[in-house]
């Protein structure tokens, strides 16, 4: 069994770690030879993905570096048709103070918030004003989210208004129906329209994997989007009956990994869905953490779209510094 310890990654979470700027994915011309070639061994992949939750062990101070970590790449997400100003509020309040005061005096750490709040265009002035002066930038979602099926110029007009209302993020939905038919000129044009319209706003193209068919439509839809211009790829809205799995991230990871070799520009990564447990988000790191590095597990690179993963990381925080778990209801995110 293999352990990560502090010295695999630093105590401090990564918004109180020195800023880097990394240059935007700014895309390239549709190589359809590159998107061709690219081939998935499902076995393989499984396999792969099998090994990590079995052979990671982290324990005690390493444990609680990796959580406040992961709190640090937490998209705070609230997507529901119920939403509220008042509830966009809370969540944004959790935002700023995502862990106990008490307990991040405890564990020596200050300044820690998640990556950024998600929600509905709707709610996009709420959650800008609840956030002003704090830092952290308002994620909408768009394009006809979650089934991305509404008109194209509507699509692209979500866009422009989210942006003018506020949004420093689009989580746009790409059409399935171009991976399952083989459509991959539609798909990167549809793609670069959408980065286009977001302007100065980062883009984060939802492949929707559980319904793309396979592993090999997973790998080609991401270095697609990225030839198009993704700021990040992302695995799924939520909303499907599939959403984030570790097969599907050693794919979408893997192909990020080779569009970095081959360009130089890093694009993030974003698991989202099912993930709610704090025990898995340190999978998710360690698998980040091995086949991307250290540079990756900061939030302007990775982010898990998430509303209930935070609960479960406060939980194990206190279990740590107090030696008992405190009942879930007691850390509420909204």
């Amino acid at each position: 069994m293999q352990t990560l310890g502090t010295s695999d990654l630093s105590h401090a979470p990564a918004n109180q770690l020195p800023q880097i700027t990394e240059p935007r994915n700014p895309g390239m011309a549709l190589d359809m030879d590159w998107v061709m070639r690219l081939q998935a061994n499902t076995s393989a992949i499984e396999r792969r993905a099998g090994t990590l939750p079995a052979r990671r062990s982290v324990k005690k101070t390493h444990q609680a570096a990796w959580l406040l970590r992961a709190v640090s790449c937490i998209d705070l997400t609230t997507l529901s048709g119920d939403d509220t100003e008042r509830r966009v509020a809370r969540l944004c309040a959790k935002a700023r103070q995502p862990i106990s005061a008490d307990l991040l005096s405890v564990l020596g750490i200050s300044g820690l918030t998640t990556g950024a709040v998600c929600v509905y265009h709707d709610m996009i002035p709420s959650a800008v004003r609840a956030l002003d002066g704090s830092g952290i930038p308002v994620a909408a979602v768009s394009t006809g989210f979650p089934a991305g099926l509404s008109p194209f110029h509507l699509r692209i007009a979500e866009i422009d208004e989210s942006v003018k209302a506020g949004a420093a993020e689009i989580d746009i939905v790409i059409s399935r129906r171009h991976v399952l038919t083989g459509n991959w000129q539609a798909l990167y044009d549809e793609m670069r329209a959408f980065r286009k319209a977001c302007g100065d706003a980062h883009v984060k193209a939802i492949l929707a994997t559980g319904e793309l068919g396979s592993l090999r439509n997973v790998a080609r839809a991401s270095l697609v989007c990225m030839m198009a211009g993704a700021d990040f790829i992302k695995t799924s809205t939520g909303k499907e009956t599939v959403n984030a799995t570790l097969p599907v991230s050693l794919v979408m990871i893997r192909a990020i990994r080779d569009y970095f070799d081959r360009t130089g520009y890093r694009v993030g990564y974003k698991p989202a869905g099912g993930i709610s447990k704090a025990k898995d988000s340190i999978t998710y790191l360690a698998l980040i953490k091995e086949e991307l590095g250290d540079r990756w597990l900061r939030p302007d690179l990775f982010r898990f779209g998430a509303s209930s993963l935070l609960n479960d990381i406060e939980r194990q925080l206190e279990h740590h510094v107090t030696g008992s778990y405190s009942a879930s209801y007691r850390h509420p995110t909204s």
